[in-house]
Order: C-alpha cells, then structure tokens, then sequence
C-alpha cells in the first residue's frame, strides 16, 4: 500500500442563488489577491526609497496583514466564507515565491514574471478550501462546501464516496472552478493504492507523438489526431467576429461570450478524453512504454507548427503516463532528447545524417529499408528499452520513473545548474530556499 495524491472532478448543477455564491466567493478570492499584491509593491517602492519596512511576502504574512486591513477594504468580507480570501493570498504568496526562485536560479525552467493583477472575466474564476464543512454525501449526488451549502453534482461521486465509505481516502481540500458556464468542483484525495509490481505484460512499446498522427507504435498500430482546436476554427471565427460587433457591457456580448467559452472549453473535453483513453490502455496493456522528451518549447516556436502542436497536448500524454504506469505496474522509459529516433535505421542502426520534416518515408542507404518515419522513430524507442534494462544505468524500481536514457555512452547536451542526473539517481531534489524578494 502507498498513499498517492489523486484528484476527483465534478460537474456541479447548482441553482441560480448558489451559482451567485459560486461568483461571489471567486471574486472575494480576486480582491484578496489584487489588494494583497497592491501591498506588496507599495511596501517594495517604500523599501526601493530607503525606508526600513517589512513586505509581506509569505502566506502566513500576508493573512496577518488582511485582518488587520479587511474591516476598511472589504466591509463585506463576513459574506464570504474566510477560505475565499485565504485562497486569493495563497496564489500570490506562491506566485511571488516563484518569481522569486526564477530570479534566484532556485527554479528550473523559463523566466517567471513578476504577478499582475487579476480583472473579472479576463482571469480564471477559483477558490480553494482547505477547512470546513467539506464533504461527499452518501446520497451521492450532493456535495457540500463551506458556506455554500449541499450543492447538487451533475454525475455520480460514487467513485471517491466509496473510497470514503472504506476509510481509504481522506478529502484534503476542495476547489471550486468555472469553465465557460460550467461550475466543477475537484477534491484534493489522499488515496491508499495498492500499487502492482506488474500488471502481468512484458510487452515492450515505443511511442512516437507526431501531428498527422496522436501517436504512433512501435506494434504498427496508429492512434488518429482528433485536432479538436483546428475543427472548431470556423465556429471561432464566426464568434470572434460576432463578439467584436456587440456593444462592450451589453447582454448579447456576455452571451456570445459564453457561446464563444462554451467551443473552447468542447475541444480542450475532446482533447483531454483522448489523451486519457490513450494512456490508460497503453499503462495498462504493456511492460514497458518508451517515450521522447521532447523540446515542445522550442517546437511551438515555430509558427507553421504551433497550432497544431498545441493541439495534440503532447506534454499532457507524458505526464498522465507518468503516474498512471505508477498505478497499474508497468515502467515508463524517457529518450534523451538528442536521441536520433527518426534518424536512425531500426533494422540495421545506420545513422542517416540529416533528416527534414518533408520526408515522411525513411530509407536507409546502408541496407535499402524503406518505412513510415514515425514507425521507424517507435521502432527505435522499443529498442531503446533493451540497451537500458542491460546497462544497469537504472534504478532497482523503475516503475513509473521518470528518466532519460544514454544507451550510447555519454550525450553532449546542455543542463541547468543542478539537474544533472548521477548513476544510480533519477530525478532532481526541488530546493526549499526562503523567498528573497531585491
């Protein structure tokens, strides 16, 4: 047994006053939020002009700071349950501590900017509860949330109420969003899984992402790109176009607003369930899945392929396949980005020197295959597998890992200061600095 942390969504349907208290507690959220980030560049500009100040920088500061102010800026605040504003300080408390790292070199990645300001219906409307009257009826079909009462869901929560029932789970906190005129609600769980040593497959599957195809495997099977975004185009245009022609406040406005949310929030559902019905199958139906790491960063640079690249949630495939072959026994293996998939024959090893994105047939000039590319390239990753099972490069539990392979010595790429991978060692330990604000 392990205890993993799992998420559980919800469609709510809740009645026209709730749907207000909903709204409600999502913009106290905001305020919280812009009145606490209004404080902490006021506090900044004192510190910049050579005044000895404290800035709030932390959560537990900044709460301290919103009671003694919430009487002058919200003398509405009692209305709301006090998680909301809690919930707005907690964004920006970790925003800042984000901002912060990035500055400091304590986190990987791309820049993050400094926080700005949220505006009513230009930001995501959330809130998150932690404390309360958190609950998943027996009934299963109700909810209930602190100060917005028993809030009736639009599916089934038998899933979570059993593992309640068994005292397998236990509800941390619970998350209110909106999603064009949608409300969901999405418990944080602490599950108890069982998690299997096998699933009883020694298959071995390499899995190529492309764009004329979701995913290509090494078995010869291929999985189709729905492309949901680019179908939806026409009815995007059209709303955009209609949206453009309404009078700012108007009603119409608001309405093809929604009409406009509602073709979005349909292909991002289209999306996500392919991507979930794919990885599932694959975590469930074999050994060993082998899979690239891939530069999307660097890929949707490119304004001929960024649209549709987005379109196939590429980094969201990765990233359910990494807990998912944690749950259900099998192993996920992570290529090296500089591994030369496509460019390398599966049957002979040739290496071909260079190879354009126009040429979709691979033909090997050592030994005269000519085959799909992106069949080549998942030939290559299921071989790939085999070199690191033999290498004893990889950790005695490999399930789930998620690791980059080096089957042919040593790769020249370059890593940021502190994420370089040691024998024997997956993974890189997140530092935990204090926040340093200049």
């Amino acid at each position: 047994m392990a205890t993993v942390m799992q998420a559980y969504r919800f469609a709510l349907d809740p009645t026209p006053a709730q749907r207000r208290t909903l709204a409600s507690h999502c913009g106290a959220a905001r305020v919280a939020h812009n009145w606490g980030l209004e404080l902490v560049k006021a506090r900044l500009d004192q510190r910049h002009a050579g005044e000895d100040v404290e800035v709030p920088w932390t959560l537990t500061e900044l709460r301290r700071e919103w009671n003694r102010a919430k009487q002058q800026v919200a003398p509405w605040w009692a209305e709301n349950s006090k998680e909301a504003y809690s919930s707005g300080l907690d964004g920006l408390a970790r925003a800042l501590k984000n901002w912060s790292d990035s500055r400091s070199g304590r986190r990987k990645g791309r820049p993050v900017a400094f926080p700005r300001f949220k505006k009513k219906g230009r930001c995501r409307d959330a809130c998150r509860f932690t404390t309360g009257a958190i609950r998943v009826l027996p009934d299963r079909k109700h909810v209930q949330l602190p100060r917005i009462g028993i809030v009736k869901t639009h599916e089934s929560t038998r899933k979570l109420a059993r593992r309640l029932e068994q005292g397998t789970a236990r509800v941390l906190a619970a998350t209110i969003t909106r999603t064009s005129d949608r409300w969901f609600v999405c418990f944080t769980v602490e599950v108890e899984r069982t998690l299997p040593a096998g699933n009883g497959h020694h298959r071995v599957v390499g899995v190529d992402v492309g764009i004329c195809h979701l995913a290509t495997l090494s078995t010869g099977a291929t999985i189709p790109n729905l492309r949901p975004l680019e179908h939806s185009l026409w009815g995007l245009r059209r709303l955009n176009r209609q949206l453009a022609r309404r009078r700012p406040g108007s009603k119409r406005r608001a309405a093809t607003r929604e009409k406009l949310a509602r073709v979005h929030a349909r292909a991002a559902n289209l999306r996500r369930d392919a991507l979930h019905k794919l990885t599932t199958n694959l975590a469930t139906q074999h050994g060993t899945i082998v899979i690239e790491q891939l530069n999307l960063a660097g890929m949707v640079r490119n304004r001929h392929l960024a649209r549709v690249l987005s379109d196939t949630g590429a980094a969201e495939l990765r990233r359910q396949l990494t807990y998912k072959t944690t749950w259900y026994g099998s192993r996920l293996v992570v290529a090296d980005r500089f591994y030369p998939s496509s460019k390398t024959c599966s049957a002979c090893g040739w290496v071909k020197a260079k190879l354009t994105l126009a040429e979709r047939t691979f033909t090997c000039e050592a030994c005269g295959l000519q085959i799909d590319r992106d069949l080549n390239a998942a030939r290559n990753l299921a071989t790939l597998a085999q070199h690191v099972a033999q290498s004893g490069w990889e950790t005695q539990n490999a399930r789930g890992a998620d690791r980059r392979t080096q089957p042919a010595g040593q790769v020249a790429m370059k890593r940021e200061a502190g994420t370089e991978l040691r024998s024997g060692k997956t993974g890189t330990a997140a530092s935990s600095g204090a926040a340093t604000w200049p």
